[in-house]
Order: C-alpha cells, then sequence, then structure tokens
C-alpha cells in the first residue's frame, strides 16, 4: 500500500487551499492509499472533515518563523518521511519546496509541488520564488490548477519538452445539487477572504455605479479578514452599505448558494477558486474579471456566465447589468451544471492516482 503525505501550512485553516486537500485526502484514504497530512504549524484539528483513517500532525505547535527554524524545518520534514515510510509527499503550494528538497535529498521518494496560485503571483515573498525555482529543478512532478499556468511554468523554467508539469483542476467539493437558481431573489452572492486579493475594493465602486438602478437587489458577502474594517467603511462612504450585507465567515455554506440568483467574483488573482466550482455545482451563472488563471477555466464568456476585462470596474458592472437583465437565465444555469460535472471528484482523483503511481 502507497503511503502518501501532504505538508500544509495549516491543515486547520479555513480556505480554499485547505479544503481541496481535505477533498483529496480524503478520495485517496478511501482508495486504500496510507494518508498522511504534516501541518508546518497547529494542524492539530481540520476545519474540513477528514477521513478518520488520516494521520494528521505537525512539525511545530504554533506558527513560527520558519526562517528562523529553517534547519529544524528540514530536519522535522525528514526524519518524518522516513519513521512514516513515505512513498510520495505532496507539496501544497510551492513555497514550502525551500524546506522540502533539501530534507528529501538521498531519499528514495517521490516529490510532487503542488502550485495553488498562479506563477505570475509570488504575494510579495522571494521564498516563493525561490521555492518555484527549487521546485523545476528537483521535484519529480510540478502540479498546476490550470492549463494557462501549466504554460507559465513550462516558458519560465524551460520545462516544455518534459512532462514534468501536468495540470490538474481542483475538484468541486459537491456533486451537483438540485437547485434553481432565478433572478427573482434578486441576491448576488461573493465568497472570498477580505483581503486585497479578493478586490472587494473593485466590487464596492462597481457596484456603486449600478446599485440605485438594480431595484430591489443586494450583494451578499460571505467572508472574514484583514479588511473588512475598511470595506464596511468603503460600502458606507459609496452610500451602497444598505445593498452589501457582509455576513462573515460561514459553515454551512448550501443556504446562501440557495438563495443566490448568481454568482460574482471579483479577484485581482486566483488559481483555480474553489467558490467558483462550488457556485457552479448549484447551476449559478457567474461574473468574474478574467485574472491571469482560474474563472477562464470555469466560465465560458456569454454562455454560463461573462468574463470581464482585469480590475476594470466598468466591465464589471455592464457584466452584472447584463446578467440582470439577461433573456437567457434558464441557459447559463444549464450551461454552468454542464461544466461543473467536467470537475466531478471521481474525474480529479483518476488524474491524481495517475501522477502517484507513474
Amino acid at each position: 500500500m502507497s503511503s502518501i503525505a501532504f505538508l500544509i501550512g495549516s491543515i486547520n485553516h479555513s480556505g480554499g487551499t485547505e479544503r481541496v486537500t481535505t477533498l483529496i485526502a480524503n478520495e485517496l484514504a478511501k482508495a486504500n492509499y496510507e494518508v498522511s497530512i504534516l501541518s508546518l504549524w497547529d494542524g492539530d484539528q481540520s476545519f474540513f472533515v477528514l477521513d478518520s483513517k488520516i494521520n494528521v500532525t505537525s512539525l511545530f505547535p504554533q506558527q513560527i518563523s520558519m526562517r528562523k527554524n529553517f534547519f529544524s524545518a528540514v530536519s522535522k520534514i525528514r526524519q518524518f518521511c522516513i519513521n512514516n515510510k513515505i512513498d510520495t509527499l505532496i507539496v501544497v503550494d510551492s513555497i514550502s519546496c525551500v524546506f522540502t528538497v533539501p530534507a528529501l535529498l538521498g531519499l528514495n521518494i517521490k516529490h510532487i509541488c503542488w502550485e495553488h496560485f498562479n506563477l505570475k503571483v509570488n504575494l510579495g515573498s522571494k521564498f516563493r520564488d525561490l521555492g518555484r525555482w527549487m521546485a523545476s529543478k528537483w521535484c519529480d512532478k510540478i502540479v498546476t490548477l490550470t492549463e494557462r499556468d501549466k504554460s507559465f511554468w513550462d516558458e519560465n523554467f524551460g520545462l516544455t519538452s518534459t512532462n514534468k508539469v501536468i495540470a490538474i483542476a481542483n475538484p468541486s467539493p459537491f456533486s451537483l445539487q438540485d437547485n434553481v437558481p432565478s433572478l427573482e431573489y434578486k441576491n448576488i452572492l461573493c465568497v472570498g477572504r477580505l483581503t486585497y486579493q479578493k478586490g472587494f475594493d473593485l466590487l464596492i465602486p462597481a457596484w456603486a455605479k449600478i446599485a440605485d438602478t438594480l431595484v430591489g437587489w443586494k450583494i451578499t458577502i460571505v467572508g472574514t479578514g484583514e479588511d473588512e474594517e475598511m470595506l464596511k467603511q468603503m460600502a458606507i462612504d459609496y452610500k451602497v452599505d444598505q445593498s452589501i450585507d457582509f455576513v462573515g465567515q460561514q459553515k454551512n455554506m448550501d443556504q446562501f448558494y440557495r438563495k443566490a440568483s448568481f454568482f460574482c467574483m471579483s479577484s485581482r488573482f486566483e488559481g483555480l477558486p474553489m467558490v467558483l466550482l462550488e457556485a457552479q455545482s448549484y447551476g449559478l451563472p457567474i461574473v468574474a474579471f478574467d485574472c491571469d488563471t482560474g474563472p477562464a477555466e470555469v466560465i465560458v464568456n456569454s454562455k454560463n456566465g461573462f468574463l470581464t476585462k482585469k480590475e476594470d470596474i466598468r466591465s464589471l458592472t455592464e457584466s452584472i447589468v447584463s446578467l440582470v437583465h439577461t433573456d437567457y437565465f434558464e441557459s447559463f444555469i444549464q450551461a454552468s451544471f454542464e461544466k461543473s460535472d467536467g470537475f466531478n471528484i471521481k474525474n480529479i482523483i483518476q488524474h491524481w492516482s495517475k501522477v502517484i503511481e507513474d
């Protein structure tokens, strides 16, 4: 029986990266792999439900400076892999390859880097740039979330002639849902951390341009983050605080998807957003910025939603209005369900099994 370990920042967190890691880990455990999840810190209580057979542990009990504890982290990762007879280590987030490349030196362990952002975004970390370069040199495989990001890796690191980089989409966390979105709900759903990346500071002024003309419509924003107070004040300043509901972090998302007319994403950059896959499984049409990677993998423009020019507020407002007033809303819903089926977990796990076993 093959033994697989995922290395992640902290499985306790509630983000999309943690969610998709638990989904893939659970499916591999069902397929009779021995699965472990090793957090860098504080990984004792997964936010999302994990199969009881999965071993969960962490290098450090709480978050610490990984730079100051570099050698300790490398040593602990190496010892964990040896003690648990790991056959495959999947590194969730390329930045951690700065630890895993030296940790696995001389060990007969398949080393997979799983990129969750895209190569054009380093989140201000030179360590992420270093981790990606190390992955391109020494990892056995690099898994990207989109074909577009695969091309970025191939071109930037001269890997086009190799089979090192493979695109595997995130799975949808839901099977197709029995749900019929309706424009009569007059509710636009947005989900994500309240941070610069997610672009809610672009959504609010976009909404302010059209809120008065879309009588009775509102935006529901699910999520928390460091920009929460700033964004709430921004809504007040733009006089749209009465038509934007900030509902905080929610575990039961089903209720929000079922009350939504359609979904809107204003992100500046993404990998392959889990929330778009979730929304699509409920048949929701989607409006999103066409950032470098992510939305274009999910949205077929003018078929199941609208892709708008990146960070273009005017384009976003026009697309929202177009969807509100479309005569083809039912066809958008059907196209969303059809697109969602391609992200079924059973299909995605077959690709992962192939990468692990090859």
